[in-house]
This record gives C-alpha cells, structure tokens and sequence, in this order.
C-alpha cells in the first residue's frame, strides 16, 4: 500500500522542551491514522509540522512521496483549531466566506453539507448549532475542493456521547468513500473504533505504529480449574503451544505461543486425559491495559 505521508526522524524542541524526538513512522493511502497520545505528548505539534505551520529542528517528512509545499497544503483538507465562524450568519453564508478564503467553488457548499447531514439546516444561523453541528460544519469546510487526505486534531474533543457518535460515524463515511484520513486523539476507545491504523506518541517520543489489531494487541489466555490441581497443572504443561502456566487461587492462567485452543476442545481434552474441569474461561487483558504497558516505560 502506497504511502501518503512518509515522516523520517522529525524532532521539534521549545527551549530545554523536546515536543517530538526523531518520530519517524508512514501514513498508508485509504487508512484511518490515529495519532494517539496524552495531552502533552507532542501529537498537535506533529500535526503543526507535517502541515508547514511549525519547522522541525531535525528530520524530514513528503507528502505523496513529494516535498511538502503551499500548493500540496492547499489540497488537504485540515482542522486543527475550530474555524471562526460567524454565529450570526448561516451554515451556508459562513461555507461561502470560508470558500473565499480558500480558494475553493462556491457550488461545492451543498454537496459537503449533505455529506456532513447539514443541509437541511444550511439556512439556520451558526449560534442556533449544538456543538456536535458545530464541529461537522466545521468538518463541511475542511470537505470543500473534495481533498483526498483530511487531517483533524481532536475531532471529538468536548463533544457530548451523541456528538462523538455523530463525528464518528462521519469520519467513517468519510474513509468509506476513500479518504485518507490522519486524526489526533487522547481518547483510547475512540481510536479503537475508527482507526485502522495508530501511531502512539508518549512525550514526545514514537512507542509503537502500524495497524491498530497488531499495536493494540489484546492478550488472551485460558483460565482453567478442577478438583485435582496438580495433574492438572501436568496435563497442562503438555499442551502443544503452552508457553507459561499461572496459578491464580484455584485455578490455572494458560498462556499459549499464538491464540488459546478452542474451549469446547480443552474441556474434551483434559476430560480425556482422566480430569473434569469445574471451571473454564477465555479471558482478554483490556485495551486500557494493552495502553498501560506500551507507554509505561516512557512514563516512568
């Protein structure tokens, strides 16, 4: 899969501060690139360099496989602060101002508050919005000129369970329809949901990228328990792909090489081998903890 952008070694220092220390990782065309990360990680600085509005002190980055510049800029449509829209104007008279701005076709409003689902509000006055209206217009106007990437910096950040559900599922749309599109977010569960790829940023520095089901792995083992914990435990130790055995009260942790055997089989199994199993359970560690452990060095 093709790169859209490609970062080699970026590092941005405020005074004694080290924002980003040499972050090198690529955006593939068509994904949802979370940049995830704690406030203060260094994510909207990112954001600001790859879009020309701060200078890195070291390292490079391209955009398409080419040199980033104003026209290259121009074709990606970006939301890294909310737009200062106009509360007393319309949807539609603010897209309009903003076309100006940009540079971009005044027939191009309607059909990026349709995609947005703003168009039957298109005439109400910006002040009468939720927040979560708020933020699609907002969106609207990063849509205008069609771009093929589109960069947000906490698009859900502030948002009510509702509004996070509608940008959500906006952003969804979006890559559906072949967007390429690269988000900042503190917000775990949200990365999860829309992201297919993540970059985890932790004070600056890159812990871990690459898609999100092999970054944000999600351990799994077997817990397993019987009258007869010792032959238990025996039977145990000769499963083909067993790599380490837990005793945890009254029953055993199982963890294997690759994914858990089938439950159905390792009942069958160990009944087989001349034990009843009084307990069986597939257990997942959490994504929070998946997290906890990725950036707990750096935190500490």
């Amino acid at each position: 899969m093709a790169s859209i952008l490609s970062l080699q070694n970026i590092s941005k220092s405020y005074g004694r501060i080290d924002a980003l220390k040499a972050v090198s990782f690529e955006v593939p065309a068509g994904s949802v690139f979370g940049i995830l990360g704690p406030n203060g990680s260094g994510k909207t600085t990112l954001l600001g360099v790859v879009m020309n509005v701060l200078r890195p002190n070291a390292g490079k980055f391209d955009w398409f496989g080419q040199q980033p510049g104003e026209k290259l800029r121009r074709d990606i449509g970006t939301l890294l602060e909310t737009p200062n829209f106009y509360h007393y104007l319309s949807a539609k008279r603010n897209l309009e101002i903003t076309a100006s701005i940009k540079h971009k076709p005044w027939d191009d409003i309607d059909r990026v508050l349709k995609i947005v689902r703003l168009y039957e509000r298109r005439d109400s006055k910006f002040q009468t919005f939720s927040l979560g209206m708020k933020q699609r217009l907002a969106i609207a106007s990063c849509l205008l000129g069609d771009p093929s990437v589109l960069v947000f910096d906490e698009p859900t950040n502030g948002l009510d369970p509702a509004g996070i559900a509608e940008i959500r599922q906006l952003i969804t749309d979006l890559a559906r329809n072949g967007k390429t599109i690269i988000l900042a977010s503190h917000l775990l569960a949200e990365v999860e949901k829309v992201c297919t790829h993540v970059a985890i940023l932790q004070r600056g520095v890159l812990i871990r990228s690459g898609e999100v089901k092999s970054v944000l792995s999600q351990e799994e083992w077997l817990e397993i328990g019987s009258a007869d914990l010792t032959l238990l435990q025996e039977i145990a130790g000769r499963l083909p792909g067993v790599k380490s055995i837990l005793v945890s009260e009254n029953h055993l942790q199982l963890y294997f090489d690759s994914s858990p055997p089938d439950a159905g089989w390792m009942n069958r199994h160990c009944f087989e081998q001349g034990v009843a199993l009084n307990f069986l359970a597939l257990r997942k560690k959490s994504l929070e903890s998946a997290f906890i452990e990725l950036t707990d060095n750096v935190s500490n």
